[in-house]
């Protein structure tokens, strides 16, 4: 178990913990007694773990200001649960359900309740604790939709963490397109919550998949340290290994797996794509960082500084060496047949230069095979920034596009 985060209130001392890969909360009160000779586990000081509709959800403390309060506020998503505000009372051991999402002409809405496993989630038995389940259900999609989580074995004996979501009536196995989301940066979690706009795909036979490489958050930072530096390859590798599993194991037909990268993640799905280019057959990349070496060598952009503790310094021969062998500018393979590409970026981004995708585009149509470089697009915004510009109806916008990239280059399960 990894502490994540901590929040102390007058009574109660609230922990955002890691357990073998999930999140939970706990509160505990105050003040504790302990004994400063011997160290403590966090179940040591008899925890009140809130209660969650499954192991898979994301938990994202609310506005939570009142330091004389008992009741912490959070919202709760996971990829198959619109977003619902729950408050928890850690003084009665009890949560009240605020507010949740409401989605229309969704068929498959049902009422759950919180989902304990053994080993993570544990529910006090004392009669005093025993919560009214009745009066308190969260609704999600998992009779519509389902949400797998299995552990691959990557090159090195490593398991990875796989999300899988598909919809239960236009899935069919071995024939299904399939995207794979992937980030692997800055020991930050890949973000799995509730996207309505992601149904669209999913009733039309697609595979959405989101794995959680080395470089990016898991049960301590070790998992973050192993797939930085000089072992960022290992980023790459758990990416690889995750798209052969959808393959091998009748997710995705071989044919149709795609791959969608954001920001540092394009690294890793860049990478992915010069090592085995014949694995993917679309991708995405989003305000791309690509250019690597050539990046980190010049210390005047704002952020080449703090990125030589994430990817190493190139001013030092070995690290140097390291960066320029998966350096997804500078490994281009010549002549091979890469996959379609929709790459985006963004005039005004302060954190990865537009120059970048535009570079990267360039190298993939010049050095390639020609008839499949002509399948790379380059989509420029010239108003926004990293992320793009503000407003739902854009956003919307931005997403349809790629998803009609997607359709267009890979199709729906019955249309080929």
């Amino acid at each position: 178990m990894s502490l994540q985060d901590m929040d102390i209130y007058n009574q109660h001392l609230v922990l955002s913990v890691n357990k073998n890969g999930f999140p939970m909360l706990c509160s505990v009160n105050l003040p504790i007694n302990f004994n400063h000779k011997h160290q403590m586990e966090v179940d040591d000081l008899n925890p009140w773990y809130f209660p969650l509709p499954s192991n898979l959800c994301t938990v994202v403390p609310g506005s939570n200001h009142d330091f004389m309060s008992s009741v912490y506020r959070v919202v709760l998503s996971s990829p198959v649960m619109p977003d619902v505000i729950v408050d928890y009372d850690m003084s009665r051991q009890k949560y009240l359900i605020v507010q949740q999402e409401e989605v229309k002409g969704v068929s498959g809405n049902r009422t759950c309740l919180p989902a304990y496993d053994a080993d993570t989630f544990r529910l006090q038995n004392e009669k005093e604790n025993v919560l009214d389940f009745e009066s308190e259900r969260w609704k999600d999609f998992s009779s519509a939709y389902c949400c797998e989580r299995k552990e691959v074995v990557s090159y090195d004996g490593v398991r990875i963490p796989l999300t899988i979501l598909y919809a239960q009536k236009s899935w069919q196995k071995g024939q299904s397109p399939g995207v794979l989301h992937g980030y692997g940066a800055y020991g930050e979690v890949l973000e799995k919550s509730w996207c309505s706009n992601r149904l669209s795909l999913l009733d039309c036979g697609w595979v959405v998949a989101f794995v959680d490489v080395r470089g990016g958050g898991g049960d301590d930072s070790s998992w973050h340290k192993s797939g930085s530096g000089l072992n960022k390859k290992n980023s790459v590798y758990d990416f690889v290994a995750c798209a052969d599993y959808l393959v091998n194991e009748g997710y995705v037909h071989r044919d149709r797996v795609g791959a969608i990268g954001f920001s540092a993640g394009c690294l890793v799905v860049g990478a992915a794509i010069n090592m085995y280019p014949d694995l993917f057959r679309a991708a995405i990349l989003k305000v791309p960082f690509l250019d690597v070496c050539n990046t980190l060598l010049d210390p005047s952009l704002p952020l080449t500084i703090l990125d030589y503790e994430e990817f190493g310094n190139p001013q030092i021969q070995s690290q140097f060496e390291s960066i320029l062998s998966y350096s997804p500018y500078d490994n281009v393979t010549c002549d091979a047949c890469y996959p379609s590409m929709l790459v985006t970026a963004s005039f005004n981004d302060s954190r990865v230069g537009v120059w970048e995708a535009a570079k990267w585009v360039a190298k993939v149509r010049d050095s390639t095979c020609f008839e499949c470089s002509r399948a790379v697009i380059l989509k420029a915004n010239m108003t926004g920034g990293h992320f793009g510009e503000g407003g739902r109806y854009v956003q919307c916008e931005e997403m349809a596009y790629d998803y009609a990239f997607l359709m267009k280059v890979l199709g729906t399960w019955n249309n080929k």
